[in-house]
């Protein structure tokens, strides 16, 4: 990785967006599997204090789901792509899919999945995700089934494409909407925004925070809209600890 990659020094005047898996923790290979260590959330707490609060987690996981890996402590959340957000206020915003589509959808897959168990389907409330990371030979398959009944669900859903999961959501809400809505709200309001995502479904917060002149990062290889790069979760970890160090 080029020394042009790395992104600047952060600073605790700015507005931290942060990916959960691939990004501050390793991808297991079921969601049951997560695993968020105390060092971690440590990290994330010094750093929340430390910047007045301006410390949100952007995820694709449901926000219950971060909640209990987070115990005590509470953030500003985003779950689902940005389905559901929990402000700095405790506020919740959700945008609901139809539950009539979702539950033909869910029909629809039943048989499939008896007949390829290794693929997983991960109902998270407000969308539904096909994890085929046991069986990545299906990966073609996955991805065109899954955008056969976003489109024959008729109910402004889409294909949301990620790694090793092809995820059925609501159209028009996505990581970068979630982010300008935190970044009109305090503690984010008139700070430079900070996104760190690893995934393609974190290229619409990338493609938001570039077009605030924000520090958008991309965590491992791979093409991207992202400005900066860093090398893995151990390199993120590292990267936000230099701005609790920064402030001592």
């Amino acid at each position: 990785m080029a020394r042009a990659d790395l992104p600047p020094a952060p600073q605790l005047d700015w507005a931290f967006f942060l990916d959960v898996d691939g990004t501050l923790i390793d991808i297991a290979d079921t969601p049951e599997a997560v695993h968020v260590d105390a060092a971690l959330l440590a990290l994330i707490a010094r750093l929340h204090r430390a910047s007045g609060g301006a410390v949100a987690l952007v995820s694709g996981r449901a926000l219950s789901f971060m909640q209990r890996r987070l115990g005590r402590l509470r953030l500003p959340l985003a779950g689902q792509h940005g389905l559901e957000r929990r402000d700095a206020k405790g506020r919740m915003h959700v945008r609901r899919a139809p539950p009539g589509a979702k539950r033909a959808i869910k029909r629809a897959l039943t048989p499939i999945l008896a007949r390829h168990p290794g693929l997983l389907l991960e109902d998270k409330g407000l969308t539904l995700a096909l994890h085929y990371r046991l069986a990545p030979q299906l990966a073609a398959y996955a991805h065109r089934l899954m955008r056969q009944l976003a489109a024959a669900a008729g109910a402004g859903l889409e294909l949301q494409r990620g790694k090793r999961v092809a995820e059925i959501k609501p159209r028009g809400i996505d990581k970068g909407a979630a982010i300008t809505a935190f970044l009109a709200e305090p503690p984010f309001k008139g700070r430079r925004p900070v996104f760190i995502g690893d995934d393609l479904n974190d290229e619409h917060g990338f493609a938001a925070v570039n077009r605030l002149h924000g520090i958008s990062i991309k965590v491992g290889s791979g093409r991207s809209c992202a400005r900066f790069r860093l090398r893995d979760v151990a390199a993120v970890r590292t990267w936000l600890g230099a701005a609790l160090k920064a402030g001592d």
